[in-house]
């Protein structure tokens, strides 16, 4: 979790629930209730992250210089997140600028009077906040004893300029009301800097059963079409889910090439054949397929978790597929006929893949059932995948297989009979 900055209106509230699959029903309802409960407020109901903090689901990184194109192109990009129906709670960091009253000197009015900024620092500071005089000891505690003025005589602005500014070097005084002038303004009370430069994070939260990504998928034209329209100095980037999933697919995707082209190597040396292992990979698509199909079908989104269990479930295709390929190069060894070394390869290899499959399955589903939210996508995609890959593994590589030798001529079977198959 990422909270904000330590600031006298922000607080932060963690319920723990005794049962962790209550979690993702509760957000919604306490969302809702808060919201409408408590006006004026910006609430967000959240849930714990896993892995490196997120925040806001849906985030829109603005950089620049000026302040006020800042703003002007953060209201642009807050105004096309409003107008979709699936995005809620639409803001940015900087929040609205804060009314600020300055008390301005006039330095020859001052350098006149004999006082300098220094002196009018500690006389208003004084009179509005207090100064500490001294301290209360009560027990292990120190009460500070603080003088300033009273209520009524700093109730309103103008109050301040009746103040006397005392010189620290000499003894004359002089009302602040002759050396100074109130302005009012309004300012930015919290401005972000990312990389040395100012940065507004305009940001949203999708609606309940909205992904976050299906709203930067339609608002992704217009974000474009305000990015070409940045002026020299400025850039745009996306953050959020977005940018922490590309990050984490972009790894995982170099290790998986890793691994099935490790995998690719070591099939190349046991079978000395450089295209037979392409038809043992034959199996892994259907099996991503499956994988998909059973997050569908779940209600489980496509996040790293379930794109882990892809890439593991790979390694476990592959040997299923080994089981059976490895029955038929054995009958091929012995001289037997194609059609008949697939037959006995799918019937005498049938049990083992079964066994093999059906514990993974069914180790699986108790872990997805009772298990920490965490690991249901993984869960789901191995069961859909092994169980789609292994239907696959039976009927499909036998055929395929048959299609390399007799269609493509790409593998060469020989009998005992005649060598010219």
């Amino acid at each position: 979790m990422s909270p904000e900055l330590n600031q006298l209106n922000y607080a932060q509230v963690i319920i723990q629930v005794n049962d962790k699959h209550l979690t993702n029903h509760l957000n919604e309802p306490l969302q809702k209730a808060l919201s409408s409960r408590i006006p004026g407020a910006r609430i967000d109901v959240r849930l714990l992250e896993v892995g490196p903090p997120v925040g806001v689901p849906v985030s829109v990184r603005l950089s620049g210089e000026s302040e006020v194109e800042l703003r002007a192109q953060a209201e642009k990009v807050k105004a096309i997140f409003r107008s979709l129906p699936m995005a809620t709670r639409v803001r940015d960091d900087w929040g609205a600028e804060s009314f600020v009253v300055k008390l301005q000197i006039d330095p020859d009015r001052a350098n006149l009077a004999g006082v300098t900024n220094q002196d009018v620092a500690g006389a208003s500071a004084t009179a509005i906040n207090g100064f500490q005089v001294s301290s209360l000891r009560e027990e292990d505690k120190q009460i500070p004893v603080v003088a300033r003025m009273r209520m009524e005589e700093r109730a309103q602005l103008d109050d301040v300029q009746d103040l006397y500014v005392y010189s620290y070097s000499g003894t004359g005084r002089v009302p602040l009301r002759v050396i100074s002038s109130i302005a009012y303004e309004t300012q930015t009370k919290k401005m972000r800097r990312r990389n040395q430069f100012r940065t507004i994070t305009v940001s949203c939260f999708p609606e309940a059963g909205v992904l976050s990504s299906e709203i930067m998928a339609v608002a992704r034209a217009r974000l474009d079409q305000a990015l070409r329209k940045l002026r020299p100095g400025y850039r745009m980037e996306t953050g959020g889910e977005e940018e922490e999933q590309k990050e984490g697919f972009k790894d995982l995707a170099i290790v998986m090439a890793i691994s099935v082209s490790s995998i690719f190597l070591a099939l190349v040396l046991q079978f000395r054949h450089a295209v037979k292992p392409i038809i043992v990979f034959a199996a892994i698509p259907y099996g991503i397929v499956g994988a998909g199909g059973a997050l569908w079908v779940m209600g489980s989104p496509f996040g790293f978790m379930a794109f882990l269990g892809v890439a593991s479930l790979v390694g476990v295709i592959v040997s299923h597929v080994i089981v059976l390929f490895d029955f038929i190069e054995e009958k091929h060894a012995e001289g037997e006929p194609l059609e008949q070394a697939l037959l006995d390869a799918g019937i005498m290899r049938l049990r083992l893949v079964l066994i093999t499959v059906g514990a993974t399955v069914i180790a699986l589903f108790p872990l997805a059932s009772h298990g920490d939210p965490l690991w249901e996508p993984m869960c789901y995609a191995q069961i859909g995948g092994l169980t789609v890959a292994t239907f696959i593994t039976l009927l499909l590589v036998p055929v395929i297989y048959s299609i390399f030798v007799l269609d493509l001529k790409l593998v060469r079977w020989e009998t005992r009979k005649d060598h010219a198959v």
